[in-house]
């Protein structure tokens, strides 16, 4: 408990799974937590459950994150509430999965938008909230396909890879200023999103024999990491891509069975 007392969290995409845990967490460890979603009846419970635990932690906001006036709404809104931000946690993302054949504009600038646009934006809304705090820590959400691309992902993929590059450029630029800026480059997390990409038992079947732990992980998994960047443990750490995937990164082509 207090790992992240007397800061405050902007959390998006916190209407359910990764961002709902790391809402949970945040609060838990004693942060005062701004939870914003574009589903606004989701979050509102999320931010309930987290009242009834830790009283008047957290405020629920809905949140269109590809615009940048509905940032400028939201934080403007999360200041007045609990004071200058100084943990940001770009959570919200989308899949959105198809093929290149049938990849759209529309369709290719949605997830430009939601996945890569919305991170920059957010930073660009927040840092003078945090320098004005005498620092913060922003932690972006990339995805392991930034490393490791993935069929009927393609926009995804480039989406993420443009965080993953982002987040770096921005560590060095904010540094001056005690920001520091990581990313998460993260696996399978077993989220409602994810049952969506994924609607079969033998699909999730098949994803799930290719994880080297045996297990898709967890949205608690995340909000794990995201405490540690979010707190300062992790005041030396700035412009690094943390990969939380269970190992399936650096698996090879050949899984060799083993005699125990």
């Amino acid at each position: 408990m207090g790992r992240v007392s007397g800061k405050v969290a902007l959390v998006t995409g916190a209407g359910r799974g990764q961002g709902e845990a790391i809402a949970y967490l945040l609060a838990k460890e004693g942060a005062k937590v701004i939870a914003t979603d574009i589903n606004f009846d989701n979050v509102k419970k999320v931010v309930a459950k987290i009242n009834t635990e830790f009283k008047e932690s957290a405020i629920a906001l809905h949140h269109e994150v590809a615009s940048k006036d509905e940032w400028v709404k939201v934080v403007e809104e999360g200041v007045k509430k609990f004071g200058p931000i100084t943990i940001l946690v770009n959570n919200a993302g989308i899949l959105a999965p198809c093929t290149y054949d049938l990849l759209t504009y529309e369709h290719w600038q949605k997830v430009m938008d939601v996945n890569a646009w919305s991170q920059f934006v957010g930073i660009q809304t927040v840092v003078p909230y945090m320098k004005q705090a005498g620092g913060g820590s922003i932690i972006d959400s990339a995805s392991l396909s930034a490393i490791n691309a993935c069929g009927r992902f393609s926009a995804y993929t480039a989406s993420k890879g443009a965080v993953d590059a982002f987040s770096r450029a921005a560590a060095i630029e904010l540094a001056p200023f005690n920001i520091r800026v990581n990313c998460i480059v993260q696996g399978v997390i077993h989220t409602p999103m994810l049952d969506e990409v994924w609607p079969t038992k033998e699909s999730t079947a098949e994803a799930l024999a290719a994880q080297p732990l045996g297990r898709f992980g967890k949205a608690i998994d995340i909000g794990y990491l995201v405490v540690y960047l979010a707190s300062d443990e992790s005041c030396f750490t700035t412009g690094s891509s943390q990969v939380i995937d269970g190992g399936l990164s650096v698996q090879g082509g050949v899984r060799p069975v083993l005699e125990r």
